[in-house]
């Protein structure tokens, strides 16, 4: 086997590592639920070169996203739902639909004429996936009601925000922030119980509701919960990176050190944050 820029090698190559007799162990047993995750982490992956511009990344990492369109695929063809091939060919068919202007006779030739048949042939086809739904018995439709137009596809942080001014918009929200304070203290006393009790899906739905009224409180406060967490992250990388090279310079390693040694050299990490901070100001 030896790589190719031609498609057919690609899914050639997952056919191989899903085959249930000679394929890869890890691969075989994966499930659609088991690889969404990795499909979400590959798209950030894809942002992450774009926004650093480092194109040789882009290209590996918009390779790695492509495998698992790839991946997807072979398994619903697995399963006799569809396969590469169908996949290409929706999205080539939805292209030509929606640009008629370009692949066809079309009078729309305004940025406002686009935008009104975009509108009619989104219309069109919103009719025909609810056809397709309902012959597979699929009742249940997050993309209709008043909450239809947040898209699940957000990150759930956003996808939360998003729900919540949503509502808010017909009354439905708090009318300050303490008693939201007060709701996330009695989400994190179910979670205490939850957590006592030993049953795992209620510490998840439970640590969700928690999730959930903390970005409400985010949003009270005019505090986007999505970048004040990445500054969090951002934060929490660079104070442990700081405990790491301190370890390092006394010889030590991170596996070797003690956790009151490492939660020490983190309590200096702060202190050294708040003196630059304070002498900025």
């Amino acid at each position: 086997m030896e790589p190719s820029k031609d498609i057919s090698r690609l899914i050639e190559i997952m056919a191989a590592l899903r085959h249930p007799e000679t394929g890869c162990p890890w691969d075989i047993v994966q499930s659609f639920e088991t690889i969404k995750t990795y499909t979400i982490e590959e798209a950030y992956e894809v942002s992450d070169a774009i926004e650093r511009s480092d194109m040789d990344d882009l290209c590996d990492e918009l390779g790695d996203l492509l495998l698992q369109v790839v991946f997807h695929a072979r398994m619903a063809e697995e399963a006799g739902e569809f396969s590469f091939g169908d996949v290409v060919n929706a999205i080539t068919a939805k292209m030509i639909r929606r640009h008629p202007h370009v692949f066809a006779r079309s009078a729309a030739d305004t940025p406002d004429a686009v935008k009104r048949q975009w509108d009619e042939i989104k219309q069109a086809e919103k009719r025909e996936r609810t056809e397709r739904r309902s012959r597979r018995g699929i009742t249940e439709d997050f993309n209709g009601g008043f909450l239809g137009s947040v898209q699940r596809s957000f990150p759930a942080l956003t996808e939360a925000l998003k729900l919540q001014e949503r509502a808010a918009k017909v009354g439905f929200d708090w009318s300050a922030p303490e008693p939201i304070l007060d709701k996330i203290e009695e989400e994190i006393g179910e979670l205490r119980v939850a957590l006592r009790e030993g049953d795992q899906a209620k510490v998840s739905d439970e640590l969700g509701d928690l999730i959930f009224a903390v970005v409400n409180i985010g949003r009270h406060v005019k505090a986007d919960p999505e970048q004040a967490l990445r500054g969090t992250n951002t934060k929490f990388r660079r104070r442990f990176s700081h405990i790491e090279q301190v370890l390092e310079a006394e010889g030590e390693t991170l596996e070797a050190a003690s956790l009151e040694r490492m939660e020490e050299i983190w309590q200096a990490a702060k202190a050294i944050e708040r003196a630059v901070t304070s002498g900025a100001e």
